[in-house]
Parts: structure tokens; sequence; C-alpha cells
């Protein structure tokens, strides 16, 4: 796509089934996919990561950290009793699809080669976990701002994003009460309370918890195939054909992993600034630490 006046060399007239590519050229009246398919790439989320670094320097400062790792790749899933800890990260960041459980680790890459064979994409669920998140970020008041609806929204704004589950979301939508939530217990030790499982996710009431927060996101299988198979109709001649043959991966799940933490910790970092405020490091880590004393 040139920078200057004019059209392409080579305009896409046939857009591709489940990008942006043909709702885009209708909203805004264009001729050729490619204005709206290098907009809508996935390439833009490299601002947002350089932009949740910063992010989680500053959770960092209020003793929290978001990682991520992938617990589903096509049809093989990672048991999710074992969860990463933020000491775990280089082992989750060593593995080719950052899976922290070894056999399904290799499950999934064969998975990658069996679709990559024919040509084929792959989809996946990526798991996020917030370790040492504050109590009481969001709101049970203001439906703007609790924060599982924030979570979800920034989630499903990455590119191909199609489902975000706090905790065991869909899962608990089958049980009864007396199995579905989490208990609070006292722990002396800490001097703090607990829950006694994570079925809520580390939220509750659209607020967080203070304990382990997880968020699960679903990625659909690229729409772009190295086999284009899938049909489409040519805007200019209304003939059938088949979507082409774009740049294309055969997953980008454990990519998406990394967005996906990073719009996390954008959304944790913003409500800690709401929550705790002040107009310098020092003033918000002195909120806090008069917020957490507090709670005992």
């Amino acid at each position: 796509m040139s920078p200057d006046p004019g059209t392409t060399a080579t305009p896409l007239t046939a857009p591709r089934p489940g990008h942006a590519d043909l709702v885009g050229m209708q909203k805004y009246g264009f001729d050729d996919a490619r204005n709206v398919l290098e907009r809508a790439s996935a390439r833009e989320t490299a601002a947002r990561v350089a932009a949740g670094t910063m992010a989680k320097l500053l959770l960092a400062e209020l003793g929290a950290q978001v990682i991520s790792h992938v617990i589903q790749m096509g049809a093989a899933r990672a048991s999710t009793d074992r969860r990463p800890t933020p000491d775990d990260l280089e082992t989750v960041d060593d593995s080719p699809v950052r899976c922290f459980d070894p056999e399904a680790a290799e499950a999934m890459i064969a998975e990658v080669e069996a679709a990559a064979k024919v040509g084929d994409s792959l989809g996946g669920i990526v798991e996020v976990l917030g370790y040492g998140v504050p109590p009481g970020l969001g709101s049970h008041v203001h439906w703007d701002r609790k924060i599982d609806g924030l979570i979800a929204q920034a989630l499903m704004s990455i590119q191909a994003m199609k489902g975000v589950e706090l905790g065991d979301g869909f899962e608990v939508a089958g049980k009864r009460g007396s199995e579905a939530h989490d208990e609070i217990l006292w722990d002396a030790d800490a001097d703090t309370y607990v829950r006694a499982s994570t079925r809520a996710g580390g939220t509750e009431g659209g607020m967080t918890t203070g304990g382990l927060l997880v968020a699960r996101v679903a990625m659909k299988p690229l729409s772009t195939l190295n086999r284009p198979v899938l049909r489409t109709v040519d805007v200019e001649t209304k003939e059938e054909t088949v979507s082409f043959k774009e740049r294309t991966d055969v997953t980008a799940v454990p990519a998406a992993g990394v967005v996906a933490e990073t719009m996390v910790a954008l959304v944790l970092a913003q409500e800690a600034i709401r929550k705790f405020g002040g107009d310098s490091m020092a003033e918000l880590t002195r909120n806090y630490a008069a917020y957490a004393a507090s709670l005992h």
C-alpha cells in the first residue's frame, strides 16, 4: 500500500471472510480492501504492548504483576490445575507456544504442524493472571467502571478475539450456587481475607477482591489461510471466487497472550490511578500503603 495518493498497484476486490475487509469497504466507501486490511492489522498492537510495559512498571510499585500463558491451541488443552507464577515467566516464554504444561505444549505443537501441512490455521485460548492486585479496583455502582466489564472490553478489542470469561465464567453457569462461589476465609498468618477458590476470577460486584485475577480470552483461527478455500465475492464483478492468500501464519495465539496481558495491565493501572491518585509515584504509593493498612 503506497503512502502516495492514488490507487494501489494490486487493488484487492475480493474481501476475505472473517476480516474487516468487506464491512470496512462498505462503511467508508472504499473500492480497495487494502485501505481496510492494512489499518485493521494486529500490527497495531505493538503500540499497546509498549504502553503496557509502562503500566506493568506502575503496577509493580504496588506489588502487582500480570502474566499470561496459552491453555488451548486447536483441540489440545492444558491442565488449569498448574498455573504459572511470575517466577515461571521465563519457562512460559521458553515454550514455542507459551504453554506452561510441557505435555500439552507438545500436543499444541503437533496441532500447529498438522494444520500447517494442509494450509489451515488454528485458534486457541489464553489465560491472563494478575498476582497481588489490590482489592477495590473498579466500582459496584458505576456501570461503566466495573472491573470485569473493563477487562472484557479491553480483551475483546484485540483482533480476532471472540470470547472472554472471568474465572470459571461459562463453567459456573451450569452449576448450583453452592458450587459456584468463592468462600471467604481469614488468613491469620497474613492478617487478611482470602478466597478459597478462583471461580469468580478475582472479581466480585465489579471490583477486584485482592485474590488471583483470572481472565481467559478465546481467539478464533486466523482468517487468511495458506490454502485459499473460503468462498467470497468480487465486489466489482459480483462473481464468486475464493479468498486470496495474504501474508499469514498458522496461528498467532502465543503472541496474542502478550497483547492480552498488556491490555489487562493497562486496565488495572488505569483503575489504580483512579483509586489512589496523586501527582507522583511517591504520592500514589503512599496513598496505596495507607489504603492497604486500613483493610485489616
